[in-house]
């Protein structure tokens, strides 16, 4: 940054490294929570095993991470807003951290759904401020630094999926939620002290006519008083609401279907079914965060919704007919999380787009609670599956996103222009107004 003589911060330049590096470290402390939700289906059936729970009871406890995850974050937002992000993103490494040190020594419902509440507070800390002070240091990138972003939360996970699962089938899940406990939180922890903000807000560049930035900042209490929030918010919903369901279910649904331990081989590897899939599902869903950020950044946000909303559904309705033939549930998992993650990097732009970058990481937080709503349908899945089977839960969700991918273009997309151009031009006639006042 740069002093004047009047002591007043200017831009430093954008062709600096320096937000790439934070970028990076964002993306590092994203991978470290990444487990809390993506790898927690390997533990689903060895807790059951264990104390005779039920999965719907012991899916209660995702259900009770998410919720937390996402509706603390606009809280742990203000905190960033005014102590910063190292400070929120160190408490975040300690609670993730005793969040899984707890797990291990659960022995009864409550405890579990405790430590859940502790990792919801923890992982809500570090995903809010990353995505936050990404938006913040790249509003010329906003969908590929968002999408970058939130890639190492999505495909944090494939890393240790097999290295987690060895440790389950070897020492127990007490085990390898003590060992991955303590080592993801210790690596959050001492990332933080690098993680710093921009120290002014760099005003974005309006390049594309199909990609319209606001150049107004607005306030959160402004942003909840508009109608293309809440539209963004329902279909925010809508899309997350399957997605979980079917992170959070994979394992049982593998098991249900009777091909979890299948043997599958793809390009010269080979695994059980359910390793394969989530290692695969984690690798497709961290690259396509950034790639459908990228071509947000290009063709607009609403167009990449309405592809990969599409793609969703159809993936869904081909694990609702093909879903027990092993390598069909492999590759269609994949192909589905592929598309599935861009909304944690299309929603953050977008909202930085509408409603501008010196509150990005408070609004953006707001509009994340979205995930925690739907989040409540997870344990739906579970009782409509032991009602109806598996194919009812997947032809909600295939309906669920078809409905989000029209709106996506013919809601979305024109409501947002309006917004964005209509406050634009009573800016413009306010700031005219006041000044043929002063003149006369």
């Amino acid at each position: 940054m740069i002093s004047s003589t009047d002591g007043a911060v200017t831009a430093a330049p954008l062709r600096t490294g320096f937000r790439w590096f934070q970028l990076a470290m964002g993306i590092v402390c994203m991978a470290m929570i990444a487990n809390l939700q993506y790898g927690w289906t390997l533990f689903v059936d060895p807790i059951d095993a264990a104390h005779h729970w039920g999965r719907a009871a012991i899916q209660l406890a995702f259900t009770i991470f998410v919720v937390t995850e996402t509706w603390l974050v606009p809280v742990e937002a203000w905190f960033v807003d005014k102590y910063g992000p190292r400070i929120v993103i160190m408490f975040g490494g300690v609670m993730i951290a005793l969040s899984w040190v707890l797990n291990s020594y659960a022995d009864s419902l409550t405890l579990l759904y405790a430590a859940a509440i502790v990792g919801g507070m923890g992982a809500g800390a570090v995903y809010g401020t990353c995505v936050g002070n990404a938006l913040k240091w790249f509003p010329d990138r906003r969908g590929l630094a968002a999408g970058a972003t939130a890639a190492g939360f999505g495909a944090g996970a494939a890393l240790t999926i097999v290295p987690i699962a060895t440790m389950i089938a070897a020492s127990g899940y007490q085990s390898a939620f003590f060992t991955f406990g303590i080592g993801q939180g210790l690596i959050v922890f001492v990332l933080a002290f690098f993680i710093q903000p921009p120290r002014l807000s760099i005003p974005p560049k309006k390049k594309q006519l199909n990609l319209p930035q606001t150049k107004i900042d607005f306030t959160p209490p402004q942003v909840l008083r508009t109608p293309i929030f809440w539209v963004m918010y329902l279909v925010f919903v809508m899309v997350a609401s399957g997605g979980l369901m079917t992170a959070a279910q994979i394992g049982p649904i593998a098991h249900d279907f009777k091909i979890a331990d299948t043997p599958v081989t793809l390009a010269g590897f080979q695994m059980a079914a359910l390793t394969f899939a989530i290692s695969l599902d984690r690798i497709f869903d961290g690259f396509g965060r950034p790639f459908f950020g990228w071509v947000s950044d290009t063709i607009g946000r609403e167009h990449t919704m309405f592809i990969a909303f599409g793609t969703a559904a159809v993936m869904l309705l081909t694990l609702s007919a093909y879903g027990h033939v092993p390598v069909v549930f492999v590759l269609a998992t994949a192909v589905y999380f592929g598309v599935f993650g861009e909304i944690y990097s299309l929603f953050p732009a977008t909202c930085g787009d509408t409603f501008g970058s010196k509150f990005a990481t408070t609004n953006n937080g707001m509009l994340y609670t979205a995930k925690g709503t739907a989040s409540l349908l997870v344990p739906l899945a579970s009782v409509i599956s032991a009602a109806y089977g598996w194919k009812a839960v997947f032809v909600v969700a295939v309906a669920l996103n078809a409905t989000a991918a029209l709106m996506a273009l013919f809601v979305i997309k024109p409501l947002r222009r309006s917004f964005i151009l209509g406050k634009e031009a009573e800016s413009t006639g306010t700031a005219s107004g006041s000044a043929k006042t002063e003149t006369a």
